[in-house]
């Protein structure tokens, strides 16, 4: 059992946490199970753990609600439902992604004093990132700096009735500070993709053809938004997959890829677990089952960069590393947020940043706008909303 003093050094107060809380005078103290549980939870162990739920105490877990997988961040049967988790020595991958934003209540971490010489001779699994670890990937604009400096997105995509998914990408982009940005799209959604936000260059494509008089400009692609997969999307990705620039996959673009594979090393991929599934040949379940696994096998199967979208969507880079990012709120849980996050790194691409820093720093960028729109209240978010706080952060 970890000592008072250690709960204090990793800044948790009961009496604190109780007056924030509203909780009672009691309080359970979650200790059963520790993060080597490899195993459905089961017999007298499930039977404590569905009491402790039912208690109507509020709950502290030590190291890590009990039930929960340690490295992988999934249920393993019954779970502790915990207000607080107090964790130490290292922050286990497990507590941040997956199933466990669901268990772990608010975190805390106290190193115990372990020595630095002590954590640099480990090899971590996955590192966490922030937007303000990474902002110096940016670095300050020249002076005499102008639009052609900073790149030209070209958004592909916008199938009929998908209008404001192609549009979305596109504010994004621009809104994230590449210097130009075009969208390709149905003709018949081009006017009003134009008048709705006239920095967007828009332009009616309906066959490939049509797509060559716009490449020539690109310097980085944003494919899927509203993209569909009939045989407009298959032509138009036939085409876009001979041009060798860095571009950025979402939505129905990952399907493509999926039901015809191909590896390249320019591009990012933004699955959401159902696509993840379809790029895997396996099942969501799956996927969730060890996200971290499915990240990386997602980027050695088809190259580049994956972005594994979810509660901490985890970033595999070009050489297997692995980045959590642990913002973000269930407010984003609504139509378009994939959109603008496809725009947001693809418009960091376009600024020059590596397909690893612009996938990291874009996760955590539009995870924190997330949080910072949602201050009014998760509920009723909309994509749209994160657009100022995008700016916005882009410049601190």
């Amino acid at each position: 059992m970890a000592s008072l003093q250690a709960l204090e050094d990793a800044g948790f107060s009961p009496e604190s946490w109780r007056a924030t809380a509203g909780a009672s005078a009691d309080l359970i103290v979650d200790a059963l199970l520790g993060t080597g549980l490899d195993r459905p939870v089961a017999g007298d162990y499930a039977t404590a753990i569905a009491h402790i739920n039912a208690s109507g105490l509020p709950v502290l877990a030590i190291d890590i609600p009990s039930g929960l997988n340690a490295d992988t961040g999934q249920a393993m049967g019954a779970v502790v439902v915990a207000d607080a988790t107090v964790t130490f020595i290292g922050m286990k991958q497990g507590l941040l992604t997956g199933a466990a934003p669901d268990y772990c209540g608010r975190i805390y971490f106290s190193d115990l004093e372990v020595p630095r010489a002590i954590y640099d001779a480990v090899e971590p699994d996955a590192q966490r990132i922030t937007r303000v670890r990474l902002m110096d990937r940016l670095g300050r604009r020249q002076l005499t700096g102008h639009k052609g400096h900073y790149g030209h997105v070209l958004v592909v995509g916008g199938e009929s009735g998908y209008m404001g998914a192609a549009r979305m990408a596109g504010e994004a982009a621009a809104r994230v500070g590449a210097g130009l940005v075009s969208v390709a799209t149905r003709s018949s959604h081009a006017a009003m993709i134009a008048a709705a936000c006239p920095v967007l260059m828009s332009h009616g494509v309906e066959t490939p053809a049509d797509l060559d008089s716009l490449l020539g400009n690109a310097t980085v692609l944003a494919v899927g938004p509203g993209f569909g997969r009939g045989e407009w999307a298959q032509g138009l990705f036939a085409r876009l997959l001979e041009h060798r620039v860095p571009m950025v996959l979402d939505a129905d673009a990952v399907n493509l890829l999926a039901a015809d594979p191909l590896k390249q090393d320019n591009w990012v991929l933004t699955p959401h677990p159902g696509e993840a599934a379809r790029l895997l040949n396996c099942t969501t379940k799956g996927i969730q089952a060890d996200r971290f696994a499915a990240a990386k096998e997602i980027q050695a199967r088809y190259g580049g960069v994956c972005v594994l979208k979810g509660a901490g969507t985890l970033v595999a880079g070009t050489g297997g590393q692995l980045w959590l990012c642990d913002a973000g709120n269930p407010g984003m849980g609504s139509g378009g947020m994939g959109d603008v996050l496809t725009g947001v790194i693809a418009g960091l691409l376009a600024q020059g940043l590596s397909l690893d820093d612009a996938a990291c720093l874009g996760v955590c960028l539009h995870a924190e706008a997330g949080d910072r729109a949602a201050e009014k209240g998760e509920r009723g978010l909309l994509a749209t909303d994160l657009m100022p706080w995008i700016r916005q952060l882009a410049n601190l």
